[in-house]
């Protein structure tokens, strides 16, 4: 496998100041790339601009807030005037039970996941040319019946229709869309799930566990393989697919 397969190529990640974007951007990196990361906490991103090193651009900047996209995506302009990888990965979780979603709730995973997660998308093409490649970070959850997981699965089951959407639309401009839908995988969001309690989220990580095949959690390493194999030439006659990285949960 050719190791330098991003040279010189301009990769943005969306969220990518920790778990699955932090691993991808440095894998980005590592082979190449030029690598632009985001994120709404200052001091991560600084100390994931320091990890991934190079020439790394870390922008400050909330998927939710369609100003700080516009803002992005000039500052990516102005730096390199092309995006050739779009890794669109910034995402919050919740658990909570139908009778205790509340509208602020629902909004708020929904303004991240899915309305912010299209807008980058939307605010990036026009530095997008052929040969581009859009991956979203997805869930199993989109296709599972789990309790508690409707809001959060709303939005990655709407996310996927999205990316499949968007597939369609830009095939013709020689741009790719995937999904790399992980299970259960040990990153900082499994401990920020909105509304849950520490103790929750404890028992949270030991279901999933429990009902994943390979009985361990996932790493953000292992989701970031199949992020850059999707933005890779390597899968070139690719388009359109949800690649589920879940220790067999779906397919066993």
């Amino acid at each position: 496998m050719n190791s330098r397969r991003f040279e010189d190529k301009i990769a943005v990640v969306i969220g990518g100041n920790s778990g699955i974007g932090l691993a991808s951007a440095k894998a980005f990196a590592a082979e190449g790339a030029k690598v632009v990361i985001s994120g709404r906490d200052p001091a991560t991103l600084a100390s994931a601009a320091h990890e991934i090193g190079g020439e790394t651009l870390a922008l400050r900047s909330d998927v939710a807030n369609l100003d700080d996209l516009t803002l992005l995506f000039e500052a990516v302009a102005a730096r390199h005037g092309r995006i050739d990888v779009l890794f669109v990965n910034a995402g919050i979780g919740t658990f909570a039970l139908a009778r205790e979603v509340t509208p602020e709730l629902w909004d708020q995973v929904h303004a991240v996941n899915l309305r912010g997660a299209f807008f980058a998308a939307q605010k990036a093409l026009p530095l997008m040319g052929r040969g581009g490649a859009i991956v979203f970070t997805g869930s199993i959850g989109s296709v599972l019946g789990v309790p508690g997981n409707a809001v959060y699965a709303a939005t990655k089951a709407g996310l996927r229709a999205v990316a499949r959407i968007l597939a369609c639309e830009l095939v013709s401009e020689g741009i790719r869309v995937n999904v790399v839908s992980p299970g259960p995988t040990e990153t900082p969001i499994i401990n920020r799930n909105v509304g849950m309690a520490p103790e929750a989220v404890n028992a949270l990580r030991e279901m999933m566990i429990a009902n994943t095949p390979m009985r361990r959690m996932g790493e953000p390493a292992e989701i970031a393989r199949a992020v850059l194999f999707l933005a890779s030439s390597e899968a070139s006659f690719i388009t359109g697919v949800d690649l589920f990285v879940d220790g067999g949960v779906i397919e066993l």
